[in-house]
C-alpha cells in the first residue's frame, strides 16, 4: 500500500514546525487558576516532555512549591501545560523563572565539565598515537 503511506506523510507537519516559532507565536503563555490559590498554568509552545519533566522535577526541589506537574494535551502537538502552586511566599511565575535560571546554570556546569573531560581525554590519547 505505497499510496496509503504517502497520504499519511502529507498530513504530518514539516519538521521545522515542531520547534520553530511562527510569526506572532509566544514560547510561554500563562493564566491564573482561579480554583486554587497561588496557582498558575503555563503553556510552553513548541516544547515536549523533555522540558516538561525537567522543570517539574526541578520545581519539586523548592520548599515554597506545593505542587507542580505537566501534561501534554496531545502527543502530536509540540506543547505542554505546566501547573504550579506555591505556598504564597513566592508567586508561581517567580518560581518558574527561578527554576529556569537554575536549570540553565546546571546545564552550563554540565557543559563545562563535559568539555573539560573531552579535552583531558584528547590529551590522554595523544600519548597513545
Amino acid at each position: 500500500m505505497p499510496g496509503h503511506r504517502a497520504q499519511l506523510t502529507c498530513l504530518s507537519p514539516e519538521r521545522f514546525e515542531l520547534f520553530l516559532l511562527g510569526e506572532g507565536e509566544k514560547k510561554v503563555t500563562y493564566t491564573h487558576d482561579t480554583r486554587v490559590p497561588n496557582t498558575m498554568i503555563f503553556t510552553f509552545n513548541k516544547e515536549d516532555h523533555t522540558l516538561g519533566n525537567l522543570l517539574t522535577a526541578h520545581l519539586h526541589k523548592y520548599k515554597y512549591v506545593t505542587f507542580s506537574a505537566y501534561i501534554s494535551p496531545h502527543p502530536l502537538t509540540p506543547s505542554f501545560d505546566l501547573r504550579v502552586s506555591t505556598d504564597g511566599s513566592v508567586t508561581p511565575k517567580d518560581a518558574v523563572v527561578q527554576c529556569c535560571k537554575d536549570v540553565v546554570k546546571e546545564l552550563e556546569v554540565l557543559s563545562n565539565n563535559f568539555l573539560k573531560e573531552m579535552e583531558l581525554r584528547k590529551i590522554a590519547n595523544q600519548g597513545r598515537e
